[in-house]
């Protein structure tokens, strides 16, 4: 059997109408009839029952549909896997993640991307906070997707895909957590625990100030993971500023999530190495794009 006659039996199967098997293959009614008769003749079997109202595989019809399906996916995957070798995204594409929330987005967008691209295979990897960009400066990532500011010269920034509200992590006990909001001066108040470790000075003043916008010194204690925070907050050592979205992932009886109410909101995006950009990376980032609901 030829490709399109695989196509119009298994279309008519499915329809059990002519008229709509036709549309859905843009040929026109009688060619449609002349493909089925055609095999009809080539097996010296019927394959449909025919009336002027009625439109049914007979048992030799419904083997032969069991039969083809799986060829017919078969075909589908082999042509999509020769267009996505000639646009060059095939292969293991390494993308990192540095909260849940975006891990969820990557997972979710390296199944439509498999389902669109066979034989091209997508591995997600944690960034911890205190080596923000060091795998992918060490080449173990082709593409990583972290909360900004990003502003290096030997990476690309691609789009912003989503962005989380502020808020101050704080112990259950505390006073703010009584609070229906906290503001950016309220930190010379408290002690403010932060991560460390490799991370530019820019981004470490972004979530973790030394000083109130009105100039007054915050206390502050580090840590290197983000989990040994919410440990150090849970025992009333200090307080430390959050996205609302990790609340839903790590939610504690020892600890508060309080909004700010003048801080802004933390903004995640997609970046890669400086002129490594390929097929691969914008087909993906393409696609997180779409999952994300992104359309600027």
């Amino acid at each position: 059997m030829e490709r399109h006659e695989i196509e119009a039996f298994l279309t008519l199967a499915e329809e059990l109408h002519f008229r709509r098997t036709s549309e859905r293959l843009g040929l026109a009614q009688g060619r449609v009839s002349q493909t089925i008769k055609k095999l009809e003749r080539r097996f010296g079997v019927a394959l449909f029952e025919r009336t002027s109202r009625h439109v049914a595989l007979t048992p030799a019809g419904r083997q032969l549909r069991d039969d083809l399906l799986p060829v017919q996916e078969q075909l589908r995957r082999a042509v999509d896997r020769v267009k996505a070798a000639g646009r060059g995204v095939t292969e293991v594409l390494h993308v990192g993640y540095s909260s849940p929330m975006v891990a969820e987005l990557l997972l979710k967008a390296a199944d439509v991307f498999r389902a669109r691209c066979p034989g091209c295979e997508v591995e997600i990897h944690e960034v911890q906070l205190f080596e923000s960009f060091g795998p992918i400066r060490s080449g173990r990532l082709h593409l990583q997707v972290s909360e900004g500011p990003v502003d290096e010269p030997d990476l690309t920034l691609g789009p912003v895909l989503f962005s989380e509200r502020r808020v101050l992590m704080v112990p259950a006990g505390h006073a703010f957590a009584r609070r229906a909001s906290v503001s950016l001066e309220d930190l010379a108040e408290t002690t403010l625990v932060a991560v460390e470790g490799d991370q530019p000075p820019y981004w470490v003043d972004r979530h973790y100030p030394r000083h109130t916008p009105g100039g007054r010194p915050i206390a502050r204690i580090s840590t290197t993971y983000w989990t040994e925070v919410l440990n150090l907050v849970g025992r009333g050592k200090g307080v430390s500023p959050a996205c609302e979205g990790a609340s839903r992932y790590y939610a504690r009886q020892d600890v508060a999530w309080v909004p700010f109410s003048d801080a802004e909101p933390i903004e995640y995006g997609a970046f890669w190495p400086t002129g490594t950009e390929n097929a691969r990376t914008r087909a993906f980032t393409d696609t997180v794009r779409e999952v994300a609901g992104v359309t600027a």
